[in-house]
């Protein structure tokens, strides 16, 4: 491996025009994709070579190679630590001297690894990378900065550190861009995710670490029984015993926090994985669940992770101290015999352990049902008011309490059984063994200190394992309600309408050259199932870049299925749907709802409780960047929520939702309306999205949305 310090040399800057074959090389480089299909070149690199068209097509090309990749930015005085940790990734480079894109494959304190165009890796500094990035914003102030060195008469031999200082200082909080970091997506094979987190070599430290320290721990004991059994203790034998003790300590702890940093790096892939889940989930599937089933997924996800990194690790513990009790048994006096009534024990402990599962599946069922009945019931508690008999309002709120304390109360029984009972009957079991040996007199007293050593770790190793076990099982009965979502995540990469077939650039084209329509829909007709009757009747109608119709009906009537049609949010049962002359196949999902955004209903509008830039730019990249934070005040002022920014004492970070600022309707439907602009869509639909404003606002809006949008579907009621 070649390296190289103060330069950056041209064999290593891909150009423009080899940006797609840079791309898949690195990825197939890091170990993110083995996809070989060759990705299309960027279309126009010549002409439009500006970071928002590389960005679109990174994106186009991490569906393909079924990866993630982002654009990530930095200030000046940070850029270099970003370089460091941002690996594997693209970097472009724009200077009079040098144009292209750098691939790095490895970061490093001082130096990074890259791919040349050959294929072959160099090593560069991390500094020579900053100033091909910089130059040009440096030497656009080096003649005032030269002239403040100037005047200041600073010695010859520090005008160089002292102009670095002062570009540095005037420099530090300007934006870099140009980057762009490849990871695993969340919807790729979760030990591909394992694999490439690292958490592989935290798992190997906290199994090194316990066995060495159960091999001191064991060690120490060897010498204080040897000691007790010869009668007397020599200083050698306790120095000797004191520094095991020692010695064990740092082990422990390396153990402790191993296990910490463990849970916490699966705990965060796990949850990644559950919402990446969560947003590949189609409306149907969203629809038909109440609140009080929503809030148990909640509950569930919430505990999942910490009880099965504890659970796991525990029991994982239990299982490494039960080998070592094994071999203990084997050496002490009961010997093969005493070891085998251990794995006995164990397949005893499995039996109970399956019977205390089956329970547990029941006690989730029930609890589950009462949880969902209590919530729903809250939420309609004043329809229950209007509508049911006050002498049957708890009828069946307590059969369903009746059902689950009889299912919890065998749970609990067998609970106590397993953990109270199960390590002290162990040792019960073993001591017929040891009893005997010991009357038979066969054994001298170090051996069966061994024995006795086995039995006393057995049984710790046993109570753990049973305390992890409880455990899992609460986190298998969890898994079967969090199952749904975390496969949902695979969608991604899986379903073919879920991936752009074509390029981006392939529909600006189309778009710009004007051949075909924006929207062609020709017979669209749609049923909700099969064996139900036709919601839409035969729709034809085509739609023209710039147009902006008003769509009009009566409760019913089909306007929200259409608009749900015309987005992609829903399939048509018969007919053709093309956006500028290509069907959804041809585009897929992500791509088509790019390109037709809708602001639906306020019932399936939502704010989440986060900040309002959160709320206002979702669907956006996050974090944004700070021209996206500009451009997304400046919609806001525009649709009158000015005031409402200034009234917030956080302003645009201020939390808004069920747990924090409470907005008016009105203010709502103007952020939904501002969510939509911000998409940048070729059609915006915006279903009944002006039906809270006043005639004032709502005048002032609708001119706005007409000024910034090519074309625009606004459904009301006549």
């Amino acid at each position: 491996m070649a390296s190289q310090d103060n330069h950056i040399p041209a064999s290593s800057i891909w150009p423009a025009e080899e940006l797609n074959e840079a791309v898949q090389v690195l990825a197939q480089e890091s170990g993110l994709s083995l996809k070989k299909a060759k990705l299309p070149e960027m279309p126009d690199y010549k002409n439009c070579i500006d970071n928002d068209t590389i960005d679109q097509w990174m994106e186009f090309a991490s569906t393909h190679l079924e990866i993630n990749i982002m654009q990530v930015e930095s200030t000046y005085n940070e850029l270099a630590d970003m370089l460091s940790m941002s690996a594997p990734s693209i970097v472009r480079l724009e200077t009079p001297a040098q144009s292209g894109f750098l691939a790095i494959l490895k970061g490093g304190t001082q130096q990074l690894t890259i791919i040349n165009t050959d294929w072959q890796c160099t090593k560069i500094s991390i500094s020579s990378v900053c100033q091909a990035l910089t130059g040009l914003l440096a030497k656009k102030i080096e003649p005032s900065v030269q002239k403040i060195v100037e005047e200041a008469c600073i010695a010859e031999d520090r005008q160089n550190s002292a102009r670095s200082a002062i570009i540095r200082e005037q420099l530090s909080e300007t934006v870099i861009q140009g980057v762009w970091l490849l990871c695993v997506s969340p919807g790729a094979d979760f030990k591909q995710q394992i694999k490439h987190s690292g958490v592989s070599s935290q798992f190997i430290s906290i199994l090194a670490a316990h066995c060495i320290g159960h091999f001191f721990m064991i060690l120490s004991w060897w010498v204080i029984a040897r000691q007790a059994t010869e009668g007397h203790f020599e200083q050698y034998a306790m120095i000797a015993w004191a520094f095991l003790l020692i010695c064990l300590i740092p082990f422990r702890v390396l153990d402790k926090w191993s296990q910490n940093i463990f849970a916490m790096s699966i705990g965060s892939l796990f949850k990644q994985r559950l919402l990446a889940g969560m947003i590949q989930l189609s409306p149907e599937e969203v629809r038909h669940k109440g609140s009080g089933q929503f809030l148990g997924t909640i509950m569930e996800a919430e505990s999942f992770g910490s009880l099965a990194m504890d659970s796991g690790m525990l029991g994982i513990v239990a299982i490494i101290e039960l080998c070592f009790a094994f071999w203990i048994l084997l050496l002490g006096a009961g010997g093969l015999i005493h070891a085998m009534s251990l794995l006995i024990w164990i397949v005893f402990t499995a039996l109970v352990c399956f019977k205390y599962y089956q329970c547990a599946r029941q006690w989730v069922s029930e609890y589950r049902e009462m949880t969902n009945d209590m919530v729903e019931r809250m939420v309609g508690y004043r329809t229950r008011l209007v509508q049911e008999n006050p002498l049957h309002w708890h009828d069946e709120e307590e059969q369903i309490l009746a059902n689950y304390m009889g299912v919890s109360s065998k749970l609990d029984h067998l609970g106590m059984i397993i953990q109270g009972v199960n390590g002290q009957a162990w040792m019960l079991f073993s001591l017929p063994v040891i009893l005997h040996a010991f009357l038979a007199q066969s054994y001298g007293m170090g051996v069966m200190a061994i024995g006795v050593g086995g039995i006393i770790l057995a049984s710790q190793a046993f109570t753990q394992f049973t305390i992890s076990v409880i455990r899992i099982i609460q986190v298998l009965a969890a898994w079967d309600y969090l199952k749904p979502l975390f496969q949902a995540a695979e969608r991604q990469n899986s379903d073919k309408l879920l991936k752009p077939s074509k390029l981006p650039f392939s529909l600006d084209e189309a778009s710009a050259e004007g051949k075909y329509p924006l929207i062609t829909a020709n017979n669209l007709t749609f049923r909700y199932q099969k064996d139900m009757p036709i919601v839409l009747k035969p729709f034809t109608q085509i739609i023209e870049k710039n147009d902006h119709i008003l769509l009009e009906g009566p409760s019913g009537g089909g306007k929200s299925t259409l608009s749900a049609l015309l987005s992609a949010l829903r399939q048509p049962d018969g007919g053709t749907l093309l956006l500028w002359g290509m069907d959804l196949e041809t585009i897929g999902k992500i791509e088509w709802r790019k390109r037709v955004v809708i602001a639906p209903q306020f019932h399936e509008n939502h704010v989440l409780t986060e900040t309002f830039g959160f709320n206002l730019l979702m669907g956006k990249r996050w974090p944004p960047f700070i021209k996206e934070i500009k451009e997304a005040l400046d919609i806001c002022k525009e649709l009158g929520l000015g005031p409402l920014l200034e009234q917030m004492p956080a302003g645009f970070n201020q939390m808004i939702g069920e747990g924090g600022w409470q907005l008016s309707h009105g203010e709502r439907s103007r952020l939904f309306i501002a969510r939509a602009l911000l998409q940048k869509s070729d059609l915006i639909i915006l279903d009944e999205s002006f039906a809270a404003l006043d005639p004032e606002n709502m005048y002032h809006c609708l001119t706005y949305v007409f000024a910034h949008t090519k074309a625009l579907i606004v459904v009301a009621h006549p």
